[in-house]
């Protein structure tokens, strides 16, 4: 008897890990925080990218990029001559899928 006790222990035991690792996954996801997850692009990949990028802006600096972005494959952030940053979203080819300017780095607007 003793031993089914523990057996039901550990099972109790498990489920609640179960329980609680699952709800600190959710909130981690529901956090917004994806700073940890983003990976710059490499090697040829980021030549081919950032190419692109500056052909659809007309010029400027990379000054970010990322792969597997939520909005598309790649995005190549170019800041131009006059300050502004666009975002540039590339699909798995180099192909433009969209380029706007970058609204959350502006805090002129008051």
């Amino acid at each position: 008897m003793k031993r089914q006790m523990s057996k039901k222990a550990a099972a109790v035991l498990a489920a609640s890990a179960a329980i609680v690792l699952g709800a600190a996954g959710i909130a981690w996801a529901a956090s917004g925080d994806d700073d940890g997850s983003e990976r710059p692009i490499t090697g040829a990949a980021l030549e081919q990218a950032s190419a692109a990028a500056l052909e659809e802006t007309g010029g400027g600096t990379v000054t970010e990029t990322e792969v597997g972005d939520e909005e598309s494959y790649y995005e190549v952030e170019v800041t131009l001559e006059n300050g502004d940053q666009v975002d540039v979203q590339l699909d798995r080819d180099f192909q433009v899928v969209s380029a706007e300017a970058d609204e959350e780095e502006s805090g002129d607007e008051e």
